[in-house]
């Protein structure tokens, strides 16, 4: 539901935002399905169905100052840390662990970070090694190596490396190569002409200058560098791929020899590179962006070595300052201010469980779920989702602009899906990652080497279904058009997204439509490009592309029409894949509720509401969220979810189910005119 960081475009769709209750919650909720004291009951449901669901909530819920927005998410994901921070504390706590084990590691690995007073003592001295060995390159030519070296370390400059599954081939992964290098958040940010993006261009420049003059750098020095860096970010960002056109995946395949990468940008040692990386065989890859790679190659000819060096000088502090002494910390967070707009600093302990997280995750995981998670959650997600593939299935079946040919392999896809509920059945190995008392740099760069080299190490092999790519304390979801998979995390599977105390009409209008959600990915816009077995493949009749293409359509102008802060709009191309996924979740969830009802006495209604209604309240309360400016900005400029505002109004102002259960009428702002209105799946 959320988009993941970790991976190729091609490689996963997240939720966005997604959380499912387990039956024995980290925190027990206090309100169990359908919260009426979020209600805003001045406003009609017709006229703005988020604010009436959600507006009594909005108003006595300001954000907390260490984050950008605050909603359910947030709230589920704060209430997991909790219990993920007692198991850490332990963890370091215990002595007993037998050296090497996984235990021993989180210990290691999370009290090092906790380590507040080392960090401060040892000020930059730990970026010495990585900007030692910068200082001491010869040539352009030498770049190669150490830069093999500080992409292993989780410095990301210059361009992206990493495996990948073949687009065309599932069962195989290869190496990628692909456009990188930049230290805004996108390559708009260096490009786009409005007053707010010139802003944010010159504090990212003086953000640059202070960081360099943190490490010694004088004044006028760190500012010219500064300036430079900012020219050199700029060239990359102008050869780089949008992140609308980088939504087709034939955009971003192009497999081909080694020798066309050297022909793109000869001027870089790219079988130094692939020998530091233990790659010397590979004699082929996906280039992700060609274009890039000839910009590359011109700026490698025409940029002084010293220039490259300042530029790798700073990626270095940008991904190391995080974890140094607080006059780096404080100085990196002023500069993400400008970004999230939050107000403080998130509390140590939080940012130290993130980053274990993400290096251990799986075995943090499974002292999660053996502590949280129970069989009987896992159980009925299984049948939440049964009942979703019937409804998704009955759907397909019916539909009344596809040809039979392609319904036929439409079934084929969705029968295919892969399953995955809680944590994985293998867990992963750390047996091979080393870590030591400190200080946290050196360890946070280990577990990125042991990272990267266990990815690398699948070139060549079959793909491993069995891997999840998520941990299982994750609060989100998401669908894998290359292996065709949906999978839900146990850190989803709690309330506000399903509760085992709550009603099944208030649960279908969260989990459910969370579980439809996912599954409708494997049909948006990218991923019905993908066949059963997670190839790039066109399955679809030319007539059903083109149906499906005009509805598609509908809904990418239906979302660019909607503001999201000030005069900037929802992007309609960028977030086409998530708006279908919500439209299809909702329809099919819905028809999976009605489903279940099959058989039983008709539910009565519950504090004043029908169960369809709460169908749908469940579904907005899901979303409520409040965010701040600077964040809602960055959002709709990067990521591939709509504003939560417009994941609820947007999709429901296309089903007349939901017309139906609230009496609304033609000409009331929830109910988009005939002519406008789309239904795809």
């Amino acid at each position: 539901m959320r988009s993941s960081r970790l991976l190729p475009a091609l490689a996963l769709v997240a939720l966005a935002a997604a959380a499912m209750p387990a039956a024995r919650p980290a925190v027990a909720a206090a309100v169990h399905g359908f919260d009426t004291a979020s209600l805003d009951t001045t406003c009609a449901p017709c006229r703005d169905f988020f604010q009436f669901a959600n507006g009594g909530w909005l108003a006595r819920t300001p954000i907390p100052a260490a984050y950008s927005s605050w909603g359910s998410f947030d709230e589920l994901h704060d209430r997991n840390q909790d219990a993920l921070h007692r198991l850490l504390d332990a963890a370091v706590a215990d002595l007993t662990a037998r050296p090497g084990t996984s235990a021993a590691k989180l210990g290691t690995f999370y009290g090092t970070g906790m380590d507040s007073v080392a960090a401060e003592a040892q000020g930059a001295h730990p970026l010495d090694p990585q900007l030692q060995r910068i200082a001491a390159l010869q040539s352009v030519a030498a770049l190669a190596p150490e830069l093999a070296r500080l992409h292993g370390e989780g410095v990301r400059a210059l361009f992206a490396f990493g495996s990948q599954q073949d687009a065309k081939n599932s069962e195989e992964v290869i190496a990628y190569a692909g456009q990188g290098g930049l230290g805004l958040p996108d390559r708009d940010y260096y490009l786009r002409p409005d007053s707010t993006s010139q802003r944010t261009r010159a504090e990212y420049v003086a953000h640059v200058a202070r960081t360099f003059a943190l490490l010694g750098d004088a004044p006028d020095g760190a500012r010219d560098a500064a300036a430079r860096i900012m020219a050199l970010e700029t060239a990359l960002a102008k050869a780089a791929m949008t992140l609308v056109q980088q939504r087709d995946p034939r955009a971003v395949y192009h497999r081909v020899k080694l020798a066309e990468l050297k022909r793109l940008c000869p001027s870089f040692d790219w079988a130094g590179y692939l020998r530091a990386v233990e790659l010397a065989k590979v004699a082929e890859l996906n280039v992700r962006q060609p274009d890039f790679f000839p910009a590359l190659d011109s700026l490698l000819k025409a940029v002084p070595l010293a220039e490259w060096k300042d530029y790798l000088r700073w990626q270095v502090a940008r991904a190391g300052s995080p974890w140094l002494s607080s006059a780096f910390v404080n100085e990196d967070f002023r500069f993400q201010q400008v970004l999230s707009g939050a107000k403080e600093l998130l509390p140590r302990w939080k940012r130290c469980l993130q980053a274990t997280d993400q290096a251990m995750g799986e075995a943090l995981g499974e002292q999660y779920v053996r502590r949280y998670f129970t069989p009987e959650t896992r159980a009925h997600a299984l049948e939440m989702v049964k009942n979703l593939e019937d409804a998704l299935q009955d759907r397909i079946g019916a539909l009344s602009w596809m040809s039979d040919t392609t319904r036929a392999r439409a079934l084929d896809k969705l029968r295919a899906f892969g399953l995955k509920i809680g944590y994985p059945d293998r867990w992963r190995d750390y047996s091979k990652l080393q870590l030591a008392p400190g200080p946290f740099l050196a360890n946070l760069a280990r577990a990125n080497r042991f990272e990267r080299d266990r990815r690398l190490a699948k070139i060549g092999r079959p793909v491993d279904r069995r891997e999840w790519n998520m941990s299982p304390p994750t609060v989100n979801a998401y669908y894998s058009s290359s292996l065709n998979e949906i999978v839900f995390p146990a850190g989803i599977l709690q309330p506000p997204f399903y509760d085992p105390l709550a009603d099944d009409a208030v649960n279908y209008g969260g989990m459910g439509a969370v579980i439809g959600h996912e599954m409708t990915h494997g049909f948006d816009d990218r991923g019905r490009q993908f066949d059963a077995r997670g190839n790039l493949s066109d399955w679809w009749t030319p007539a059903d592309a083109a149906h499906y293409k005009e509805r598609a359509q509908k809904v990418i102008e239906q979302f660019d029409g909607y503001v999201a802060v000030d005069t900037l709009h929802v992007n309609g191309r960028l977030t086409t894949g998530e708006n279908i996924a919500d439209l299809g979740g909702l329809t099919v969830a819905y028809a999976a509720f009605q489903r279940s009802l099959a058989g039983r006495p008709r539910p009565a209604p519950v504090d004043g509401f029908t169960p369809e209604q709460r169908f749908f309240l469940g579904w907005a309360q899901v979303w409520r969220e409040n965010t701040r400016p600077e964040a809602m900005r960055t959002q709709v400029q990067t990521d591939p979810h709509s504003p939560p505002l417009w994941r609820v109004n947007g999709p429901l102002s296309n089903l007349p189910e939901f017309a139906r259960a609230f009496g609304c009428k033609p000409g009331d702002p929830m109910v988009r005119p005939d002519d406008l209105k789309t239904l795809i799946w």
